[in-house]
Order: structure tokens, then sequence, then C-alpha cells
């Protein structure tokens, strides 16, 4: 959906007793995402939740998961102001994430790169999740791009 006027667009770290928002959120949209214990949790409003995520904590890194945006909020860069934000605060620590072919685009234009070098922890969890979907991984941190020049 396009929008008449432009958004006024907010980002905010959840509080762990805060964290309720967001499921709330996914399940008003019938969305599987999970929250899991460790994650922390980022949102961006308008002024309502518009737009969430989890970051987990791995390997002196964080592993991106549970992005969602509103289906009509879809296209009106949430995501990409949220995902900004946040490769800002985390400027020089690596974001991995895993997500469909179709979506590679999306992510690169934001400085994501495909790769293989992953914590032991994703590897195995990119092979168990690749058994069952296509699934592609991806990182913001260089040595992620110089491993695809290898």
């Amino acid at each position: 959906m396009t929008h008449d006027t432009p958004l006024t667009l907010t980002v905010q770290h959840l509080a762990k007793e805060q964290q309720t928002l967001l499921r709330k959120f996914y399940r008003s949209h019938n969305s599987p995402m999970r929250i899991t214990p460790q994650a922390q949790t980022w949102v961006v409003r308008a002024p309502n939740i518009i737009t969430g995520l989890c970051l987990s904590p791995i390997d002196q890194g964080y592993w991106l998961t549970s992005l969602f945006t509103a289906p009509q909020y879809r296209f009106s860069g949430a995501a990409r102001f949220l995902l900004e934000h946040l490769q800002l605060i985390y400027q020089d620590t690596p974001i991995w994430l895993f997500c469909h072919p179709d979506l590679g685009s999306f992510y690169r234009k934001l400085g994501f790169r495909e790769t293989q070098d992953l914590p032991q922890t994703l590897s195995q969890r990119l092979q168990r999740y690749q058994q069952h979907k296509l699934l592609i991984a991806m990182s913001n941190h260089p040595l992620a791009e110089k491993s695809q020049l290898t």
C-alpha cells in the first residue's frame, strides 16, 4: 500500500517487559514470528508498531530474526529504516541473517552479502533449516564479503 502522506517513523528498543507488545503485533497479523528469551527486540512506530525484529547475541555478533512489517506498510521504507538504524548502532559488530533468495536484493541494498562464513551454531542451524526451506545466509560484516571473493 502506498501512503499519501509521509510517515513519521521512530525506532524503539523494547525492554524485556515491553516485548509483549511485539508478540501482540506478530499475533495480530497471524505471523509465525517468535521472540527468543535472549533476543533484543526492536520496532518501528508510526505511531503504532508497524515493523519489528529480534537480534539475538551470537559469537560476538547478532543473528537477525523475525523481521516483519505489517502488510499495509510494506514498501513504506520502515524495514529499511530499522535495519539502517541498527547497522549504525552496531557498526563494528557483525549481523547475520537467513532469508529466502527472493529477499536477497533487499538486504544487498543495505550492505548485506551472501556468506558461508557463519558461527558454528548458525551454520548448523542453517543446514537444518535448509532441509525444509530454501534459504541463503547473509552478513553485513566485511569479513563475510571477503569470504565470497575466495
